[in-house]
């Protein structure tokens, strides 16, 4: 879904000096140019409450979201400066550019409700499509793992195959994730679904040689 953009985004984006990474520069140095042991990267991370809270819980951990709508990463940024987080930076791009910025040093990728492009002649452009499996594989470092998450369960049964043809290890799989508490931090859509009482699929899928 497009977002609007407000006036005031571009000028935003364009005077943030911190959190916003700008070029690709950091591509095989995240870990060497930050002090964190870890690199977990969400690719579509909307207007950032997963993945701000993530870094508010865990700053051990070095969060990247990846989004290609200004204003979320405007409005993600804000959230970040607004809760004090350190270890949170932000790319303003699509999943299409991922190997221009990542070279082999990402833990984990979460993939959280992605458009699902219901129609067949879209699903090249699934974050869940093939192409884009073997863009991740290349990005994750050694038993590094996907998590992903959707209410659309066409694309779930979509994205268990195409991870399972191409090599994946799936490690967890649930078709009602949220049926069972979990103290997990949930994104805007999560909520919103998890209290229409939608099921959330969820599966963890590992990279293997």
């Amino acid at each position: 879904m497009r977002i609007r953009k407000k006036k005031w985004v571009n000028p935003f984006i364009e005077q943030e000096q911190k959190y916003i990474v700008k070029d690709q520069r950091l591509k095989g140095n995240w870990l060497k140019s930050f002090p964190y042991r870890k690199l977990y990267l969400e690719i579509g991370m909307g207007m950032g409450d997963f993945i701000v809270g993530s870094a508010q819980r865990d700053q051990s951990i070095l969060y990247v979201g990846l989004e290609k709508e200004a204003t979320c990463v405007a409005k993600s940024v804000i959230k970040a400066q607004e809760n004090k987080v350190e270890n949170l930076r932000v790319i303003l791009n699509g999943a299409d550019e991922i190997l221009d910025y990542f070279d082999k040093e990402v833990d984990r990728i979460y993939l959280h409700f992605s458009d699902p492009w219901p129609k067949k002649a879209h699903a090249k452009r699934r974050l869940t499509y093939h192409t884009y499996l073997a863009k991740y594989r290349k990005i994750l470092q050694d038993e590094g793992e996907i998590i992903f998450k959707t209410d659309n369960s066409s694309l779930f049964e979509f994205s268990l195959q195409e991870f399972l043809d191409c090599g994946w290890r799936l490690d967890d799989i649930s078709v009602d994730y949220h049926r069972h508490p979990n103290d997990d931090i949930m994104t805007g859509y999560e909520k919103k679904f998890v209290e229409l009482g939608q099921p959330i699929y969820f599966a963890v899928f590992k990279k293997c040689a």
